[in-house]
């Protein structure tokens, strides 16, 4: 199960850290990511961490703003996101991949919204 939080209601240049809660034995070996969702959008991939944190990606419009990290001793993943723009307002969700890439599993989703 994955479980997220941290999200609210922050003002334009602000920050926030979304927190992700795993459980089972297999997270330390699990490539993890960050997705998200804004009214009326699809939903759109935000971050991407591999099992061992060493290798990230962040999508194009957040780059220098966010960053994604993990503690596998404490099953969590993070994102911390700096500079937030009205725009990153939406629901995010934390999810985590198969082997073979697919996104199979999904917390409930945290609300961030950016206030101008």
């Amino acid at each position: 199960q994955l479980q997220a939080s941290g999200g609210g209601l922050v003002q334009a240049g602000g920050s926030l850290r979304l927190s992700c809660a795993a459980s089972g034995r297999t997270f330390s070996s699990t490539t993890m990511g960050w997705f998200r969702q804004a009214p009326g959008k699809e939903r759109e991939l935000v971050g991407v961490i591999n099992w061992g944190g060493d290798n990230t990606y962040l999508k194009d419009s957040v780059k220098g703003r966010f960053t994604i990290s993990r503690d596998n001793a404490e099953n969590m993943v993070y994102l911390q996101m700096n500079s937030l723009k009205p725009e990153d307002t939406a629901v995010y969700y934390c999810a985590a991949a198969t082997s073979s890439g697919a996104w199979s599993q999904w917390g409930q989703g945290t609300q961030v919204t950016v206030s101008s």
